[in-house]
């Protein structure tokens, strides 16, 4: 397997290379685990000081081929339009009766191998960091309120600190270096592709698509701004285009797309989700951490700095670098209002 991105000549692995480690998540609903590991290094990068994970190391790991973390999620593919024709000709292979009561019976079943009907979806994120690695672990999830102030005094130096590397995917397909293939459109401030969750060879209603922005300035949906010389027409624009792609390559018309910012974001490059307005059930979508898009330009036309000025009140993973300093900072608020409680009584 050769991942697409501009290292594609360094990194090359085989799945079946893969040594597992541990278990960091499994979604019976999702029909998806995601699974940490590790895998054969690269020539180019034989020291696993550069992504350390003591974690990762698996028992069978040999000291004469360096291995690095490898984090995989596999997820059950969903069917693909012609799986229904092929019920009469024979997809299901065989099946085994579980029971049966009146009119109703339940089995198991095994489809017949076919190129167009893949078992499985792959993501592979390889080598992992430890940030990955907590991303991805099961986590317990925290309600907090976010002010103006915590934001100035615990998020922003937050998002500042993260290196540059961190985001470097981000800058290889925006500059062309990696998924330029995939792009479906480009214009001066953004780009708009197929989220690597997507695999379009399912239902069009698993549509995913990202619309991704050219400059690294907006970092979050807190640097959004209104008025003349800010980001309404951008984000307009972006709304206008996905609904021009989608209704020229799949025949959706409007109203049916879901668009939505995330705050937190798991990058802090800007970015919007595109999906079928059909999906449902899906994390990213949460109250809490999903913000229409349509709301946000109705609000920045209302003030322009009006996400600068709002109180958030999101999840957070007990695994995010935010999670002690956010924790901790909600000791604080509730010593705030119970002051401000008692001076009113």
């Amino acid at each position: 397997m050769h991942p697409t991105s501009s290292t594609a000549s360094t990194f090359h692995y085989e799945i079946k290379d893969f040594s597992f480690g541990r278990i960091l998540d499994e979604n019976p609903n999702f029909h998806s685990v995601i699974v940490l590991g590790t895998l054969p290094a690269p020539s180019s990068l034989q020291s696993s000081e550069t992504y350390p994970s003591k974690e990762a190391s698996a028992p069978s790991e040999s000291a004469a081929v360096a291995r690095l973390p490898a984090i995989l999620r596999i997820e059950r593919t969903a069917f693909p339009p012609s799986f229904t024709d092929g019920l009469s000709s024979g997809v299901v292979a065989s099946t085994r009766l579980i029971e049966h009561t009146d009119i109703y019976s339940w089995m198991h079943g095994w489809l017949e191998r076919k190129e167009d009907l893949p078992d499985v979806k792959i993501n592979v994120i390889f080598p992992a960091t430890e940030v990955h690695i907590r991303k991805y672990t099961k986590q317990e999830l925290l309600m907090v309120t976010e002010t103006p102030e915590l934001y100035d005094r615990v998020v922003k130096p937050y998002i500042e600190a993260f290196p540059a590397s961190r985001t470097q995917w981000v800058r290889d397909v925006v500059d062309g270096k990696s998924e330029a293939e995939r792009v479906l459109c480009r214009t001066s401030d953004f780009l708009i592709f197929p989220d690597m969750k997507w695999d379009p060879s399912g239902p069009i209603s698993s549509l995913y698509l990202l619309a991704l922005a050219c400059g690294p300035s907006i970092r979050s949906l807190r640097d959004l701004r209104g008025g003349d010389r800010g980001h309404v027409g951008m984000l307009e624009e972006i709304k206008e285009k996905a609904y021009e792609i989608v209704a020229e390559r799949w025949g959706l018309g409007r109203g049916s797309l879901r668009m939505y910012v995330h705050y937190q974001p798991s990058y802090y490059h800007f970015h919007v989700h595109i999906v079928h307005a059909s999906q449902a059930g899906m994390m990213g979508m949460t109250v809490g951490q999903a913000h229409l898009l349509d709301d946000i330009i109705s609000m920045l036309k209302l003030s322009p700095t009006i996400l600068s000025e709002l109180t958030f009140t999101y999840g957070l993973g007990s695994q995010h670098g935010l999670y002690d300093a956010m924790a901790a900072a909600q000791a604080e608020l509730d010593v705030s209002r119970k002051g401000g409680d008692r001076v009113r009584q």
